[in-house]
């Protein structure tokens, strides 16, 4: 799959965040404020891994018409996706 430079843009940012988190531990922040990065960072990637899994379904229906796959089982793959995201 070709993923979008703004995919990975989105990617670098969170490595970004790890990085960040990884210096408020070194600098012993309070575990209050390292558990609400953990939960930005998560987020984040959730919301990527949403953005590739919805180009990939939108790639793989205009495709359809030319396959014997339904749209449904298109769904029911791209649904399963983000739950093994989760």
């Amino acid at each position: 799959m070709n993923y979008d430079p703004r995919v990975k843009n989105r990617m670098k940012r969170i490595e970004g965040q790890v990085k960040g988190l990884m210096k408020m531990m070194e600098e012993e922040k309070d575990c209050r404020d390292v558990i609400t990065q953990m939960s930005a960072v998560r987020s984040a990637l959730d919301r990527a891994a949403a953005v590739i899994v919805s180009a990939n379904l939108e790639r793989c229906i205009r495709e359809e018409q030319e396959s014997d796959q339904s749209s449904e089982e298109l769904i029911q793959e791209a649904v399963n996706l983000l739950v093994k995201s989760r």
